[in-house]
This record gives C-alpha cells, structure tokens and sequence, in this order.
C-alpha cells in the first residue's frame, strides 16, 4: 500500500477509505488514542487501536516522539476536534523514542527551550507552522518574479567588496592564524590567501545584481547573507537570506510601485494558502499576550495582514516625516526613547511605528533621505543633500525594505566613493556599468527572515530561521 500523507487524509480522505500513513507520535492516550503528525498539516490525525488486538508488549513501546507506520480505514469520528479518525489494523515502529530523555514532552515549552533544541522543534504545532509559512513564502517570492519576467540570478557568497560600507564582514581566509604572512609594514599578506586578496562573506548581493541587470534588464537574487554584528537583539541575525531585485530603465516610483505590489501579492499567498497555519500562530499569539495591557498588544495576526493588503502605501519624504515627529506629542512630551533632533536624524523603529500606527494607520514609505546616512551608491538629488532612497514601513516591525534608485552618473558615483573613503579599485567593475552604457535603474532588499517574522506573528526573528546563527551561537 502506497503511503498517503496526513494533509491528504484529513482533506480528502472519506469512511471506507484503506489508508497507509507514516508520522510521529504527539500523543499516546490509554493505549488506545494516537494522535499522529507527519509535518504536512497543523492538524494532527486521531489514530484508534483496539488494544484487544495487539500485543500488550508491542504497545508500550509506542510513546511520544516515536515514529510509526499505521494502516486502517478511515471512519467517521464520534470525538470533538476532528471529523474522520482512523482505525488501525496494523501497525509498525519505524523508530523507537525513549520518553525518560526525549525533550518534547506533551506540554507548553518556552521559545527558549525550544531553541536549545533546534534539532527537534520543528515537530511542534509552532515551529512546524512557521517552517510550511516561510516555504509558502519562498515559493511565492520566486513565483511572483517569473511571472513578471525577472530572471533569478546566484549572485556571489565569497566577495571582496563591502556593498553596505558597515565593515561588519565574515572574514574567509584559508591562512593559517598560527603563521601569518606578513608584509613589510607588519599587515597581513593577502596575496598568499587562497584568493589572492582579503575577501569576506557577502552582506549583499546588490552590486553584483546591478551587474545583471544593466544586461538582462530585471533580475532577483534570494540567497545568505551575513553581518559580524555584534548584536543580541530579537530582530538580527549573523545569517539571513536577502531577496533583492535590480530593474534597469526604472526609476524611484516605478521600484516603490513594484514593491508595494510584491509585498501584497506576497501576504495574500501566505492567507490563501497558509489558512489553518496562520490562524493556530494568531491564537498563539493572542494567548501569549493576553496579559499585556490592551495598549501594548500586538495588532491581531491575520487584522494585521489584511491591514497591508487592503490599504494604499502613504509615501512622505524624510523630510516631511521628520516635520511629522517633530510636532508629535510623543516627542513633545519627551516619550520618544531617542528624541527628534531635525534633519539628519536616524529614524529608530519608535518613529517608524508611530508614523505607521498612529499618524498615518496604513503602511508608509519614506523616500529622500539625507546622503549622509544612506549608502555610497544611491542616486543624489539635486539639492546636493539627499538621495533617492525609499523605506517601506509596517506595524510593529517598522522597516521591513530598504531601496533606492542607483546612481547612473559615473562622475557622481565616484566622488561619493571617495568621499566616503571607500577604494576605488575595490569598484572598479561596479564604476565600468557607468562608463559603457550606464542607464537609470533601481532596486530594493527584503529580508526574508523580517518578512517571515512579520506574517507569521512571531516576536523573536531566531525563531522564523531552522537554525540561527547569533553571536556565540553557531550549533546544529
């Protein structure tokens, strides 16, 4: 008999049907009552054995965790929670699990524990749940982008650039740290290294994208990424993945409006076809605020989707929303964690929320941001103290994409990178898209795991990743 997953059953499966399933044990009731999960679904299996027939023997060794194979029939179900159970003719332990150590025991773990057992979480209704949503989610990003024509393009993991200028970068080297060459001034020889230069884990794919598309015209990459940030916090990662398009022959306006329009068509997937997923992670997450004061819950997890979807973006200059928080009475009042300083204030996530959730109650995009504060290759407005750059805020999260239109001018680009300090022979490549048929275009990033965190409702971003990578944390 061919195996039929538990999805399949419980959607599809009618009384009368002979059924193979295979899984792992949530439950083991009375030596009778399996509940069964094979990771297809948030919704268990009711499994019945008549114990009269079967050895005594053989069913104490069916305990939580442990992997079976069950055939039967399905039959209507008397109990509540479910409508079609299964009863059980044959039964077979692929895999013993031994109860007095296996971790997951049938109670409520904090995402704490769970993270010390990376390994084994995804068998819980959460972690299982947010692993199908952020798979639904990635099919979606590269669904999304063939239809519209991009082409996927495997940008570099080892470069010798830094796009971001943060300096925050993985080191790869095959050197040997007990034996460094030297060069006369006492740094270390590069040239000896595998690559013959300094090189590091990449913290973007962007430059290269650009490359791409000043070629190929609209490209995507989805791949890791990786900062040396030394940062503990419950929105950063050392490693992450990073979806970013490059468009030739777009400006600003044409990359907000198409990441207005990815982002939707990207939660509006996660609702078609995540339902039963997203309303287990609302209800876990309303039960986990429920003592909160009413002021300090988070927006109801699928309210908060439909938010995005059902409201036109706001787009402000940065200039214009500085004048906003400025006269707010947060900052008046002197609520603001990092007060409003005027122009060349660095926006935190306080200002973004407030912009988000109290002033404008949709979604915002701030374009126009002081040069000084964004990236060497973003293109400078006419009035010498802006670039076209573009955020996009959403409720709770804040920043959830960062982009801009590029600077297509090679004189402009290169004197921002001197200014900056930056070497141009590490940009040589970048600058020669400028010297030969050089044409406007634009982008923008999105992390996935900020997306995940944000659709799927969870508080803390190491628990949207398999396995997260933070400071002092590099296991499983």
């Amino acid at each position: 008999m061919k195996r039929i997953k538990i999805k399949e059953a419980l959607l599809q499966g009618k009384a009368g049907d002979e059924i193979l399933i295979k899984g792992w044990v949530r439950t083991f009731r009375s030596n009778r009552f399996i509940h069964i999960n094979d990771g297809s679904t948030i919704h268990n299996l009711q499994a019945v054995l008549d114990f009269e027939n079967f050895d005594e023997q053989e069913l104490k060794r069916i305990t939580t965790g442990a992997c079976l194979a069950l055939e039967g029939s399905l039959v209507e179900s008397m109990g509540k929670g479910q409508h079609i159970e299964m009863q059980v003719t044959k039964f077979e332990i692929l895999g013993e699990c031994d109860p007095n150590v296996y971790p997951l025991q049938p109670k409520k773990h904090s995402l704490e524990f769970l993270r010390s057992i990376a390994h084994l979480r995804p068998r819980t209704n959460t972690f299982g749940a947010v692993l199908r949503v952020r798979h639904a989610l990635a099919y979606a990003i590269h669904n999304y982008f063939n239809n519209k024509g991009f082409f996927y393009l495997h940008t570099p993991i080892i470069t010798g650039s830094d796009c971001e200028g943060a300096g925050e970068m993985f080191r790869v080297s095959t050197l040997d740290p007990r034996n460094l060459p030297k060069n006369e001034d006492g740094t270390i020889d590069y040239s000896k290294d595998f690559f013959g230069r300094e090189t590091n884990l990449t913290v973007s794919g962007q430059l290269e994208g650009e490359l791409g598309a000043m070629a190929i015209s609209e490209i995507y990459t989805f791949g890791p990424t990786f900062r040396a940030e030394n940062s503990n916090t419950p929105r950063h990662l050392a490693e992450f993945w990073m979806i970013e398009p490059e468009m030739a022959f777009c400006d600003l306006n044409d990359n907000m409006d198409l990441a207005e329009d990815f982002l939707k068509y990207l939660i509006q997937y996660a609702l078609n076809t995540c339902a039963d997923d997203l309303q287990f992670l609302s209800a876990r997450q309303q039960e986990e605020e429920k003592n909160k004061p009413q002021d300090q819950r988070s927006m109801e997890l699928l309210e908060k989707l439909k938010f995005i979807i059902d409201n036109r973006f706001a787009r402000i200059t940065y200039t214009e929303a500085i004048d906003i928080l400025e006269n707010s009475k947060p900052n008046k009042k002197g609520q603001f964690q990092f007060p409003i300083s005027g122009f060349g204030t660095d926006l935190q996530s306080e200002h973004e929320r407030y912009l988000v959730e109290k002033h404008f109650k949709c979604p915002v995009i701030l374009t126009d941001y002081p040069k000084e504060i964004k990236a060497f290759y973003m293109k400078q407005n006419p009035d010498g103290k802006t670039v076209r750059a573009m955020d996009i805020l959403f409720p709770g999260i804040g920043e959830i994409v960062g982009g801009s239109q590029r600077e297509e001018s090679y004189d402009k680009l290169l004197n921002r990178i001197h200014e900056l300090g930056l070497k141009e022979e590490d940009f040589w490549w970048y600058l020669d898209t400028r010297r030969f048929g050089s044409a406007e275009h634009s982008g923008f990033g999105l992390g996935f795991e900020r997306l995940v965190l944000f659709v799927t409702g969870m508080s803390n971003i190491r628990d949207v990743i398999p396995f997260p990578r933070t400071p002092k944390s590099a296991e499983f």
